[in-house]
C-alpha cells in the first residue's frame, strides 16, 4: 500500500464510531487487588458459545483447584475447572448471568479454604508442538477474554489451517467504565508476551501486532518494554474511539485493509486475540494452570472504591459489589460495559470466564430518555462503524419488512450502539436490530423445523407405501402357495384313486 493509500485510509477509519465519556478513571489507577475466597462457588457449565459442558464430579466428591469438572461437549464447548479446592456440595440450576434471569446448571463447591492446586508437571511449552499447544490450550479451557467467549484452542487451530501470517492482540479496551486489559498490560506485560509468542508457535504467524487505544500511555509503555527483545511482536498505539476493540475495526486500523462483508480476518491472513486471552494462555502453558479466575473491572456511581479485582469464576456479584463497597443503592447492574453488556436481573449471580466488568450504576448514569419521532438527522449514519443506514433499517423493521432491512445490511450491524448513542430523538435504533435478528434466526429455525417436518413425513409416506406392497406381496406368494398346494394334492388323490382302480 502506497503512502496516499495509507493517508486515505487514515482518514476513512476516523469517520466512524463515538467518543463517549471513558469513565475509566481512578479504577484503572487502582493497585489490583484479590477477592478473599468465597464460601462457596457456582460454577456454571454454560460459559462459551456451544454446547453447555457435562460434568464429571459427584456431589460429595473433594476437588482440588485446577481440577477438571466438566468435560467439553462439542467443538465449541470448553472444558470447566475447579476454581477453588473443596467438596462438590449440589449440581443444580442457578440464575444465568443474562438479562433473562432463566437457569443455567452449575456444579456448587463448598470451599475448603486451603485453595490448594492439582499437581502438575512442568515443561518448556517452546519445546511442543503447535498441535501440543492447542491440545493444552484445549485442556485447560481457555476461551476468548474479550467478551466473545470462543474456545481459543479451536480459533488458534483454524488459524493454522489458514496458514496465517499476522497474529493481532486486540488491548483496544474501548469500553466505557472497563479497565481490566488496561490493569492486565500494566502489571503483566512480560506474562502477556510470553503467550503471545506461544499463539504464534501455534498459529505460525510470523509477526504480532499489539493495538492498543492511546488513552493507556502506562499500558502501552509497558507492553512496549516487555516486548523490546522480540523484533516480531509490534505495539501500536491506536485512536480512542469507540468501538476500536471491535475486530475488524482493529485488524482495520492497524493493517489499513477492511475484511468484507459475510468474510473473516483469517481470510485476509489474520487472527485476532484478546491480551486476556494470550495472559490465560501463558499461564496454561507457562504454570500448568487451567482459566479458574480473571481480572474484573468493578466501577460505576454507586461503587465506592472502583477498581479491577481477581476474581475466582463462580463468586456471586453480591459479594463482589460487598467487596468493593456500595455508598448507594445501584439503579442497575451490569456485566460488561455499558454499551455492548448485559444487564443483570439481580447480585446473585455467577462471575463466569467472559466477565470483564461489573457495574453499579446510579440513576444519573442511567437517565432514561423517552423516544421521540426520528427527525433524519443523519447522526446514525455518520456514527455507524460498519457503513450502514441505521434510520432507514429502523423503519423497514417497524413496518415489518424484515427483509428489506436485511438487504440494508442489517446482518452485518455488529450490535455497538452507536447510532443509539448519538440519536437526539433518542430511539433506542440497537433494541429494533436486536429484536429483527432475533424474528430472523426464529424464522430461520422455524424454516428448518418445517422443512424436517416435511422430510419425516415424505419419508413415512415412503414407508407406508413400501410396506404396502411388501405386504401385497407377500399375500400374493401366500396365495400361490396355497394354490399349488391345493393342486399338488388333488393331483396327489387322482393318482391315488386310479392306482386302487387299477390294483381292483
Amino acid at each position: 500500500m502506497g503512502l496516499m493509500e495509507k493517508f486515505l485510509a487514515l482518514i476513512e477509519a476516523t469517520h466512524w464510531g463515538v467518543h463517549p465519556h471513558d469513565h475509566k478513571r481512578p479504577a484503572a489507577d487502582a493497585p489490583l487487588r484479590c477477592l478473599p475466597l468465597p464460601e462457596r462457588l457456582f460454577v456454571p457449565l454454560q460459559q462459551h458459545i456451544g454446547a453447555a459442558a457435562r460434568p464429571i464430579v459427584l456431589a460429595g466428591q473433594k476437588v482440588k483447584k485446577g481440577q477438571l469438572i466438566a468435560e467439553a461437549q462439542g467443538a465449541t464447548s470448553a472444558a470447566i475447572h475447579a476454581p477453588t479446592s473443596g467438596t462438590v456440595a449440589a449440581i443444580r440450576d442457578v440464575t444465568a448471568p443474562h438479562p433473562s434471569g432463566l437457569p443455567v446448571a452449575a456444579i456448587i463447591i463448598e470451599a475448603d479454604g486451603e485453595d490448594a492446586w492439582i499437581e502438575t508437571e512442568p515443561v518448556d511449552p517452546f519445546t511442543l508442538s503447535a498441535q501440543e499447544i492447542t491440545q493444552r490450550i484445549a485442556a485447560a479451557g481457555v476461551v476468548g477474554l474479550g467478551g466473545a467467549t470462543f474456545p481459543s484452542a479451536l480459533k488458534l487451530g483454524l488459524a493454522l489451517k489458514a496458514k496465517i501470517h499476522t497474529l493481532i492482540l486486540n488491548g483496544g479496551e474501548c469500553e466505557p467504565y472497563l479497565s481490566c486489559d488496561d490493569r492486565l498490560m500494566r502489571d503483566a506485560a512480560p506474562e502477556i508476551v510470553t503467550g503471545i509468542r506461544l499463539m504464534m508457535r501455534a498459529t505460525g504467524a510470523r509477526r504480532a501486532l499489539v493495538g492498543i487505544e492511546d488513552n493507556k500511555p502506562e499500558a502501552i509503555a509497558a507492553m512496549r518494554e516487555a516486548a523490546r527483545p522480540w523484533h516480531e511482536i509490534g505495539v501500536r498505539p491506536v485512536p480512542s474511539r469507540y468501538p476500536m476493540g471491535s475486530e475488524k475495526h482493529l485488524f482495520s486500523t492497524l493493517t489499513g485493509q477492511e475484511v468484507p462483508a459475510d468474510g473473516r480476518t483469517t481470510d485476509l491472513g489474520v487472527l485476532v486475540h484478546n491480551v486476556g486471552t494470550a495472559y490465560a494462555v501463558y499461564e496454561a502453558l507457562g504454570k500448568g494452570r487451567p482459566l479458574v479466575e480473571r481480572i474484573v473491572t468493578v466501577n460505576g456511581g454507586a461503587i465506592a472504591f472502583p477498581g479491577n479485582i481477581r476474581v475466582p469464576v463462580g463468586a456471586l456479584v453480591e459479594e463482589v459489589l460487598a467487596f468493593a463497597r456500595l455508598k448507594a443503592a445501584p439503579a442497575r447492574l451490569v456485566m460488561g460495559g455499558p454499551m455492548m453488556g448485559s444487564l443483570l436481573p439481580h447480585a446473585r449471580v455467577p462471575v463466569v470466564k467472559g466477565t470483564s466488568g461489573v457495574l453499579a450504576l446510579t440513576a444519573a448514569e442511567t437517565a432514561a430518555h423517552e423516544a421521540g419521532p426520528c427527525i433524519r438527522c443523519s447522526s446514525c449514519v455518520r456514527a455507524c462503524p460498519v457503513g450502514l443506514l441505521p434510520l432507514e433499517m429502523s423503519a423497514r423493521i417497524a413496518a415489518g419488512a424484515l427483509s428489506a432491512a436485511v438487504d440494508l445490511g442489517l446482518k452485518d450491524c455488529i450490535a455497538c450502539g452507536c447510532c443509539a448513542y448519538v440519536c437526539p430523538s433518542h430511539i433506542p435504533l440497537v433494541q429494533y436490530f436486536n429484536h429483527a435478528k432475533g424474528e430472523l434466526a426464529a424464522q430461520a429455525r422455524a424454516q428448518l423445523r418445517n422443512e424436517a417436518a416435511k422430510r419425516l413425513a415424505s419419508l413415512r409416506a415412503e414407508r407406508l407405501e413400501r410396506e404396502a406392497k411388501e405386504k401385497a406381496e407377500a399375500a400374493a406368494r401366500r396365495k400361490a402357495e396355497r394354490m399349488a398346494q391345493k393342486a399338488a394334492e388333488a393331483a396327489a388323490a387322482v393318482g391315488k384313486a386310479a392306482e386302487s382302480e387299477t390294483t381292483a
